[in-house]
Order: structure tokens, then C-alpha cells, then sequence
């Protein structure tokens, strides 16, 4: 079922969408929703658009609800992302900096990345030799 619905830009917005477009530093996602504004502008179908831009029809719906509620530069901007929890908190950071700058166990000279890792999977924190590595890293702590 092809649906039209009546939508225009405007003057302001579209010659903000089509500056936007021919030049700027935005990211892909931003791109994608000028273009899917300036489309839905000039009449497109939402299925022209969604075969055109490789987009989908509830993409295009939440954009054009976007500008029509809040305008041009909200409906393009792209929210920032959650990305992965962190693993470790603050203080288990700490305390594995704190224990690598300490002194060295008994029979030992110095602190390594094993002993670390035992160390701190003794106190509860499961965490890798890799990731230790990279927090001492970071910190410019030397083992040696």
C-alpha cells in the first residue's frame, strides 16, 4: 500500500539540510536523516526512500516525528550511545595501581601480570592479565 503524506520543510530548514549535505563534518547517521528529510521534502514515497537510502520505514517515521516535534538540528542529531558497562569500578582500578606500586610479595622481586591477576582473584575481582596490563599501561606504572 503506497501512502502519501503531506510533508514539507521549512525554507530555513531545507537550506540548513542542504548546506548540511553538500558540506560539514557530521557522521553517516546524520547524513542519512538529511537526506531522508530532504526525500520525504520533495514527495517521495516512504518505500522510494526506504529502497533508496537502505533506511527503514520506522527510521523515517521517528526522523520526520523528530523535526516535527523538535525541529531540523534535533531531528539529525545523533544520541549518544550507551556502549558496553564497564567490567571494573573505580576503586578495583585503584587497588590493582596500588598493589602493582607496593612492595613485591615475599620470595619475590618484583609485582607481574600473573601475580596481579591471582592477587586480585583472591579479593573477588575476576579480571584478565590483558586488561590489567592495559589499566597499568594507562597509568605509566612500571613493573620492572
Amino acid at each position: 500500500m503506497r501512502t502519501k503524506t503531506k510533508f514539507e520543510l521549512k525554507g530555513k530548514d531545507r537550506k540548513f539540510l542542504t548546506n548540511l549535505t553538500k558540506t560539514g563534518n557530521r557522521n553517516a547517521r546524520e547524513f542519512e536523516r538529511a537526506y531522508v528529510l530532504l526525500a520525504l521534502d520533495k514527495g517521495k514515497l516512504h518505500e522510494e526512500i526506504t529502497d533508496f537510502f537502505d533506511v527503514s520505514r520506522i527510521t523515517i517515521w521517528r526522523v520526520k516525528q523528530k523535526y516535527l516535534q523538535e525541529g531540523v538540528r534535533e531531528a539529525i542529531k545523533d544520541e549518544p550511545r550507551p556502549g558496553q558497562p564497564l567490567k571494573y569500578t573505580e576503586v578495583d582500578k585503584a587497588e590493582i595501581i596500588a598493589t602493582a606500586c607496593s612492595k613485591a610479595p615475599e620470595g619475590r622481586s618484583r609485582w607481574t601480570l600473573r601475580l596481579l591477576e591471582k592477587n586480585m582473584k583472591q579479593k573477588g575481582v575476576m579480571i584478565t592479565r590483558e586488561s590489567i596490563r592495559l589499566l597499568l599501561k594507562k597509568t605509566n606504572v612500571s613493573l620492572g
